[in-house]
């Protein structure tokens, strides 16, 4: 037994909502009698079906696997006249999508007229992971991971447990492949923000055991019932959440262990510029020598030796007493004839070089008389 606006707009009368309408309205009829009471149950497969006096008849049940593209929205009514998904596929019968991508996103898409698919698919109880592969600005922490995987709260409550597969470096972005089983309104991505994360674009690969692959951007083909049982198996009374129902685990925090290592390699292996990886130490034995060995290396050839070549050792003979004795620094060089009276003695600071007559009144006495400065401030 099903409701009755759930068989009206499974059979392609309307849309759920509309189909509520047109029972409160009381143009539907079953087994000749006029139903208005919204949660009426009726068998679809005995009872008769009238709307406007026409028999409505159960449709074919049809599923599609759409690659979409960015740019289409998956509902299908929409005041602002936007692309719709269900217009890329040539089917007389009303079909909708099977969950939702929002406009900027793309990837795999189920496209059905069988709500009761829908269901299964959508449900989080059913937990049908779909992998997403999302283009993320700027290098991802780990930590930041293992909190999505964990969940983080929105405003709807905390998100179910995720399941990071694989992350990979490219240049200022992050490729991270993820899986969940939740699809709330925009989910990932708000996940992302809520740890300082900015999803750039989004795809979505799978849906279970369905991939994309062999169906080009915006192409599309029809399911075969048997790619269709993880669904039905989800349907029997006896169903259990099983392990092989979610995605094998990776070792995606030891790949970005080793993507970290190769984007920051060890500064003493580079090899591009010489001094660079080298110790405190070694820098400053270079930059001497890059200054000061260099100019030494020219006065050496200009003075007779080869250009480039290295200077000799001195001799150690040429700083011995020899080199620095009496006639050099001794005693004869500061001795009292080098600084004696006659150098800064009594008579180099005497009465005769500041005495009365360098800054006394014959100093500034009338030699510029009552000038600008006037008598008393002569500078004569």
């Amino acid at each position: 037994m099903e409701r009755l606006q759930k068989v009206l707009a499974h059979c392609g009368v309307a849309s759920r909502r509309e189909c509520e309408e047109i029972i409160e309205q009381g143009r539907v009829e079953v087994n000749g009698k006029v139903i208005t009471k919204l949660g009426t149950k009726i068998d679809p497969e005995a009872d008769e079906i009238k709307v406007d006096g026409e028999r409505v008849k159960r449709e074919q049940r049809v599923y599609y696997l759409l690659n979409k593209p960015r740019g289409y929205i998956c509902t299908n009514a929409d005041e602002r006249g936007r692309p719709r998904v269900v217009d890329l596929i040539k089917e007389s019968r009303r079909i909708y999508c099977v969950g939702r991508l929002d406009e900027d996103s793309e990837g795999l898409l189920l496209v059905t007229n069988d709500g009761q698919v829908t269901n299964v698919v959508c449900h989080p109880r059913y937990q049908i992971y779909k992998t997403y592969r999302l283009n993320v600005k700027g290098r991802v922490d780990p930590r930041s991971l293992e909190k999505i995987e964990a969940g983080v709260w929105l405003a709807g409550g905390k998100t179910a447990p995720a399941q990071v597969r694989r992350v990979e470096r490219r240049g200022t972005r992050t490729l991270v492949t993820i899986s969940l089983w939740e699809g709330r309104n925009r989910e990932l991505r708000r996940m992302f923000a809520k740890v300082g994360l900015r999803v750039a674009s989004l795809v979505r690969t799978s849906i279970g055991p369905l991939r994309a692959d062999g169906i080009d951007v915006g192409a599309y083909r029809r399911l075969l019932p048997n790619e269709l049982g993880f669904v039905l198996d989800r349907l029997k009374d006896d169903w259990k959440p099983a392990a092989a129902d979610k995605p094998e685990p990776t070792r995606w925090r030891d790949r970005l262990a080793d993507d970290t290592h190769e984007s920051q390699p060890d500064r003493g292996a580079r090899g591009d510029n010489p001094r660079r990886g080298e110790g405190r130490h070694s820098r400053r034995t270079s930059n001497q020598q890059g200054r000061g060995g260099r100019a030494t290396q020219d006065r050496y050839s200009q003075s007779g030796g080869t250009a480039g070549q290295a200077r000799p050792p001195r001799d150690p003979s040429s700083r011995g007493p020899d080199s620095r004795g009496p006639g050099a620094r001794g005693p004869g060089s500061r001795g009292p004839d080098s600084r004696g009276p006659g150098s800064r003695g009594p008579g180099s600071r005497g009465p005769g070089a500041r005495g009365p007559g360098s800054r006394g009144p014959g100093s500034r006495g009338p030699g510029r008389g009552p000038g600008r400065d006037g008598p008393g401030r002569s500078r004569g």
